[in-house]
């Protein structure tokens, strides 16, 4: 085991508990290899994740890309700080490209194309992306993730139903 992957799995595990300890080891992976791409991609979450720093996080993920491109862990995580940071039409690019990617997890890329529908208001088409979730999941881990989802989506699209009538019932009435 080198260095990197000494200060860089201090770094996991201090993550998110500890981020004293997160970032000093983050700053020592990245001193021994200014282009790790593990080491980058945490660096950026924690940025986006817990400081909410999220133009310093995306570059930290454009970084790490751009030293690899086929580090398919950043997707995820770079996918929903765009959304966080209201870059839906880079977020959109970047989840159409990263599913061309073998090897990606389609799942977690899917789950962000469904909250960023979401976000959007377009409930009908995250409901299609969630059943798309459905077909290709081959265990129980996201039943949780995907029956809450569900819910709160089936929700929101009687929220919007209901917004709408009153709307018109209001324009009627003038």
């Amino acid at each position: 085991m080198n260095s990197v992957d000494k200060y860089l799995g201090q770094a996991l595990d201090s993550y998110p508990h500890w981020l004293e300890s997160t970032i000093e080891s983050l700053e020592f992976a990245l001193a021994h290899d200014e282009n790790n791409t593990s080491a980058l991609c945490l660096y950026a979450r924690v940025q986006s994740e817990q400081f909410m720093n999220y133009d310093v996080a995306i570059s930290y993920f454009q970084q790490a890309l751009a030293t690899d491109i086929n580090a398919l862990h950043i997707y995820p995580f770079f996918i929903k700080t765009l959304i966080l940071n209201e870059d839906y039409k880079e977020a959109e690019k970047l989840i159409a490209f990263s599913l061309k990617l073998k090897g990606t997890n389609k799942v977690e890329i899917l789950f962000n194309r469904m909250k960023l529908l979401e976000i959007q208001k377009e409930f009908k088409a995250a409901m299609e992306v969630l059943k798309e979730i459905q077909m290709l999941i081959t265990d129980f881990e996201y039943n949780t993730d995907i029956e809450e989802s569900e819910k709160r989506i089936k929700m929101k699209i009687k929220l919007a139903t209901s917004q709408k009538l009153k709307i018109k019932k209001l324009e009627a009435s003038l």
